[in-house]
């Protein structure tokens, strides 16, 4: 199968279509805003404000590229009524507590905003009178990790260590219950919904300041000439720049929406076999492609677990998508440094170049 995802098929499919993006300020959510914008659509953004300064949404925001409604995804009253107001055709939803350290430290909060945020977006959906197709993003970690050498596939068993990956693991469950309950793919005619989920790799790209993220710990030390401190050198992980599980979302969009029966389900964007790499050959490229730096291992066994070993097969994606990584893991590091080696009025500029570069490989 082709591969639908260059700037013609998304500017046909997704121009002038009415977008709801949950997690605009975020990281993922401020390059999928850009790259739809890039594809003429209307967006409408509901998330919280950005957490860190300088946010890749900030730098955006003057562009005027977004309605941007900041709101709390459990605020179901709020959602509800953005939602009817904006009458979306498409729902791509990014909210989250996203970071597994930080899960430790609250770990009811991360399940409330994960598993009963999006059961508050599925409830919404119930309630919209119209056509709508809906990606549920969650992760790479909703598998039950064995700790092997294995490539995990979308049949494989869900589960989590932490409390990150089981509530993602959760959001799976919960949304395969709407499915099931509300928005069953064979009476399409009956309730107009298409359902999703799209489990990503390890993303990485300019505008990340998340804490506890490789790349962004990486930048900060270099920046301040510091030495980069890693807490898991051997950690493997299935490494992909942003834009390529963001391109696999919206080919997946165009082709729910075309044919729900066929498309409902979940699916793997993940990188190729040789680009998961473990931690110090990432930071290695990092510090190659920066000129100079230096890291030391402060890896702690008394420190919270985090999973040393975890791969991704995107063979179904590839197969009934045909959706395929373009950029390589050096590759992917290399666009990313060039981003925050750019100057801060040009970093917004910056992001838009690399769509059009990405679209046309």
């Amino acid at each position: 199968m082709e591969n639908l995802v260059n700037l013609n098929s998304l500017q046909s499919f997704y121009k002038d279509k009415k977008i709801f993006i949950t997690g605009h300020t975020g990281f993922k959510g401020s390059w999928l805003t850009a790259l739809l914008h890039q594809s003429g659509a209307i967006i409408r953004g509901y998330s919280l404000a950005p957490e860190y300064e300088n946010s890749l949404f900030d730098r955006l925001q003057p562009l005027h590229i977004i309605e941007s409604v900041i709101a709390d995804i459990r605020d179901k009253k709020r959602l509800k009524n953005e939602l009817n107001s904006f009458q979306p055709d498409y729902i791509f939803h990014l909210a989250a507590q996203p970071l597994v350290r930080r899960s430790y430290a609250i770990p009811a909060e991360t399940f409330e905003v994960n598993v009963a945020g999006t059961a508050n977006i599925l409830e919404c959906l119930i309630t919209l009178n119209k056509q709508c197709t809906a990606i549920i993003i969650t992760t790479d970690k909703v598998y039950e990790n064995k700790e092997q050498d294995i490539l995990y596939k979308e049949t494989d068993a869900l589960g989590g260590y932490d409390p990150y990956s089981t509530s993602k693991a959760c959001t799976e469950l919960t949304v395969n219950s709407f499915r099931s309950s509300f928005f069953n793919p064979h009476n399409i005619s009956g309730h107009k919904k298409a359902l999703a989920t799209a489990r990503a790799g390890n993303v990485i790209g300019g505008g990340d300041w998340s804490m506890d993220r490789i790349l962004p710990d990486i930048v900060r030390a270099l920046i301040k000439n510091e030495i980069i401190q890693v807490r898991n050198p051997n950690a493997v992980r299935p490494w992909q720049h942003v834009l390529e599980p963001l391109s696999g979302y919206l080919l997946l969009g165009i082709l729910l929406n075309e044919n729900p029966a066929r498309y409902s389900g979940a699916y793997n964007f993940g990188p190729f076999p040789k680009d998961h790499l473990d931690v110090k050959s990432f930071v290695g490229l990092a510090i190659n492609l920066w000129g100079s730096g230096s890291w030391k291992d402060i890896s702690n066994p008394s420190e919270v677990h985090e999973a040393e070993l975890l791969k991704l097969d995107m063979t179904k994606a590839m197969k009934e998508l045909g959706w395929r990584p373009k950029l390589d893991a050096a590759k992917a590091i290399e666009w990313a440094i060039n981003w925050y080696n750019q100057p801060a009025n040009m970093q917004a500029g910056f992001i838009f170049e690399q769509i059009k570069n990405y679209l046309a490989l």
